[in-house]
């Protein structure tokens, strides 16, 4: 698999920055998340809606997952997440073999991502400026939602 363009990689964080913003506005915890095909097609997006939908296992990437459908194949699709993802996120990322995982950030929370890397995973961490401070701001207002969400 060739490795992501740093353009592509941040036009495709704009979908998860949107899904983010979007939860946020419903009163949610902003993490975004999106399912790129290996040909770039958006495949599915989502947000993490553990709040709205009272679900605890509705979190931005398994929004994203589920939207997408059932595929034949992960193998060479890459799953953009604003925020590193969380051990039951990687956990899911492994179990069907995606391929990559765009990171916004990982500062807030480090996540599952280094796991993810020793396991063949393709991580590209931005270090997104945007999406650190939706979550500065954030689990500065709601921590704790914020630490409802990682399981504090």
């Amino acid at each position: 698999m060739e490795s992501i363009d740093p353009v592509t990689a941040r036009a495709w964080l704009a979908t998860a920055v949107e899904e983010a913003r979007a939860g946020l506005a419903e009163g949610g915890v902003p993490v975004g998340a999106a399912l790129y095909g290996a040909d770039g097609t958006l495949l599915g997006r989502g947000r993490n809606r553990r709040v709205q939908d009272g679900d605890p296992s509705a979190h931005a990437e398994t929004a994203a997952f589920r939207a997408a459908g059932r595929q034949r194949s992960y193998h060479g699709t890459t799953m953009v997440t604003t925020l590193s993802p969380c051990w039951y996120c990687s956990g899911l990322v492994r179990q069907f073999g995606i391929s990559r995982v765009v990171i916004g950030e990982a500062a807030t929370f480090h996540g599952g991502h280094d796991w993810l890397a020793g396991h063949g995973v393709e991580i590209v961490l931005l270090d997104d400026p945007e999406c650190a401070a939706m979550m500065r701001e954030f689990t500065a207002r709601r921590p704790q939602l914020w630490d409802e969400d990682i399981g504090r």
